[in-house]
């Protein structure tokens, strides 16, 4: 193909040029399958301007080896394009790192029959975004390549709204606030984020729901979603969520074993019909029952 009218990244030409997501374009630069001028490109960002030849091979998609499971989940809408699911708590979203049974995908390709989007390849079909594997709640699920697509650009210009509670470590003193703080991978241990100087944008609204002896209930809002946003964010300003042994204490008075961190809301409009849809998912069991004992406390 021959760019016309453009002057940018190679990446951004290609996502618009293909209709794939720019994930998607990035990982066919980096596998080399992209030539530009005849000459084999491997950086995403590789700038290219009108008149430039661009060749583009498409690997054929590998056949989907992983497992379909029966494992209930929670379907909290569903049409021809798209899914609402509500994750169980300890729940991995997708495979990886030699774990292939038991995640979400698995109970999806089961729960679908495969009628999941391609986009994202052979381990994360239908994955718009992630929750982490101890995060409970609200995600999107495309059936199609078309409403994957769309999902992905409503997600990067921030079009699909969030809202997810928490119970943090120490009481909040504002009433709510934001924190505006670059995150990127943590200098020394490369499997967590931290917030760092050079890291991509971040932002996270919160606002104070309860205040107990020693813990806040709080709702929170993202603009961005960067991984682990919300649990690097509060633990930055001093108030770990309660759980959370990565980025807080490694134990808690409630025995708790990972964030207390739920996906409650989810906005956004539909990439078909542009109807808007709202959803919201009651908290998890485990998460009102340490929210009963802390007001029991309080009452005393």
């Amino acid at each position: 193909m021959t760019v016309e009218g453009f002057d940018g990244r190679l990446d951004k030409y290609l996502s618009e040029a293909l209709s794939k997501t720019r994930s998607f374009v990035q990982k066919i630069i980096e596998e080399g399958n992209v030539w530009v001028n005849q000459t084999q490109v491997l950086k995403p960002a590789y700038k290219v301007k009108s008149g430039d030849i661009i060749k583009v091979v498409i690997p054929e998609p590998k056949q989907l080896s992983l497992v379909a499971q029966d494992i209930d989940i929670e379907v909290v809408y569903e049409d021809e394009h798209l899914a609402v699911i509500n994750k169980p708590r300890g729940m991995v979203v997708h495979p990886g790192a030699g774990n292939f049974e038991n995640t979400l995908v698995n109970a999806l390709l089961h729960k679908f029959r495969g009628r999941l989007s391609s986009i994202n390849g052979v381990i994360r079909p239908g994955i718009v975004h992630r929750l982490d594997k101890d995060t409970s709640g609200l995600l999107i699920v495309a059936k199609t390549d078309e409403a994957h697509i769309k999902l992905s650009e409503a997600l990067k210009s921030h079009q699909i709204k969030r809202i997810y509670y928490a119970i943090c470590e120490g009481v909040l003193k504002e009433d709510s606030g934001v924190i505006n703080a670059p995150i990127g991978r943590h200098p020394v241990n490369r499997l967590k984020m931290a917030v760092v100087p050079n890291g991509k944008e971040a932002v996270t609204y919160f606002e104070v729901l309860e205040r107990f002896d020693k813990y806040t209930f709080i709702k929170l809002r993202l603009k961005t979603g960067r991984t682990h946003q919300i649990r690097v964010h509060m633990s930055y300003i001093g108030y770990p969520l309660l759980g959370d042994s990565s980025y807080g204490r490694a134990k808690n008075e409630f025995g708790v074993q990972g964030q207390v961190l739920h996906a409650g809301e989810i906005e956004f409009v539909h990439p078909i019909t542009s109807k808007v849809l709202h959803f919201s998912a009651d908290l998890p069991e485990y998460f009102v029952e340490i929210l009963n004992m802390l007001r029991n406390r309080n009452n005393k």
